[in-house]
C-alpha cells in the first residue's frame, strides 16, 4: 500500500513540474500556440516509444530472468547430484557391461568440442545392464533414504521450466515406487527382473545425459566445481576427491 501512495507522490510532483515548466515558458514567451504544438506533436509519438521501450525493456528484462533461473535451476541439478545423482549412477553403473566409462573419462583439458562428441557416441550407446549385478536391495534402501530430498526436490517450482531434469526425477521416482512396493526382491521371477531392468534403463540413460549436461555448464562458468565433479567423477575406475601431489 505504501509502494502504491509512493509512486503516486512520484507521479504528481512529476506532473506538477512539467506543468511548472510550461507556465515559465508561457510567461518568459507567450507562445500558447508553440506550446499546444510541441505537447501534440510530442503527445502523439508516446505510444510509439511505450511500445519500443516496453518491448526492448521487456525482452532484456525476460533475458536476466531467464539466466538467473537457469543459474538458480543449476543449482537444483548439482544439488541433486551431489546427494543422490552420482551414487546412483555407481550403483547402476555396476550392471553395465559396456564400454561408457570410455566415452566419459572427462579430463580438465575438455572443451566445448570434446563435450559435444561424447554427447553424440552417447545417442548411439546401448544402455543394457545386467540386472543380476546390480544389488536391488542397496539400490531401494539409498532411494528410500533419499526420498524426502527427492520430494522437496519436485515441490520446486523452478523445475516447471526444466523439463529434461523433471523427465530425470520422474523416472528416478518410478523407479523407487517400484523397489518400494516389492517387499522381498530375493527370487523374483525373470520377467519381473526384466520390468525393474527396463526402469533402471530408464533412469540410467536420463541420468548420464543430464550428467553431461551439467558438466558442461560447470566447465563454462564455475571452474572451481568443475574440478570437483571431475575428481568425484561416477565414471571413473578410480577418482579421489582428495588432491594428491605429483
Amino acid at each position: 500500500m505504501e509502494d502504491k501512495r509512493y509512486i503516486a507522490i512520484i507521479g504528481i510532483v512529476l506532473v506538477s513540474l512539467s506543468i511548472f515548466i510550461y507556465v515559465v515558458h508561457y510567461l518568459i514567451f507567450g507562445k500558447v500556440e508553440y506550446i499546444l504544438s510541441y505537447f501534440l506533436l510530442h503527445l502523439a509519438f508516446v505510444p510509439i516509444e511505450v511500445l519500443l521501450v516496453s518491448l526492448i525493456i521487456e525482452e532484456i528484462l525476460e533475458h536476466r530472468e531467464k539466466i538467473k533461473m537457469l543459474e538458480k535451476l543449476n543449482m537444483v541439478v548439482g544439488s541433486f547430484f551431489n546427494s543422490v545423482g552420482e551414487d546412483l549412477l555407481r550403483m547402476i553403473l555396476k550392471g553395465d557391461e559396456g564400454n561408457i566409462k570410455e566415452y566419459l573419462n572427462i579430463s580438465q583439458d575438455w572443451d566445448k568440442k570434446d563435450f559435444e562428441k561424447a554427447k553424440e557416441l552417447l545417442k548411439e550407446y546401448d544402455y543394457d545392464i545386467n540386472i543380476e549385478k546390480v544389488d536391488l536391495k542397496a539400490l531401494k534402501d539409498f532411494l528410500e533414504e533419499k526420498r524426502e530430498f527427492l520430494l522437496r526436490l519436485m515441490e520446486n517450482p523452478l523445475l516447471l521450466e526444466h523439463e529434461k531434469f523433471t523427465e530425470v526425477l520422474m523416472a528416478v521416482f518410478h523407479l523407487a515406487d517400484e523397489l518400494h512396493r516389492r517387499k522381498n526382491l530375493d527370487n523374483l521371477p525373470k520377467s519381473d527382473l526384466e520390468h525393474l531392468k527396463n526402469d533402471i534403463i530408464r533412469a540410467y540413460k536420463l541420468l548420464v545425459v543430464q550428467w553431461l549436461d551439467y558438466l558442461t555448464h560447470l566447465k563454462e562458468k564455475y571452474p572451481y566445481l568443475y574440478s570437483l565433479c571431475l575428481r568425484s567423477n561416477p565414471f571413473r575406475e578410480e577418482n579421489s576427491i582428495v588432491i594428491e601431489s605429483n
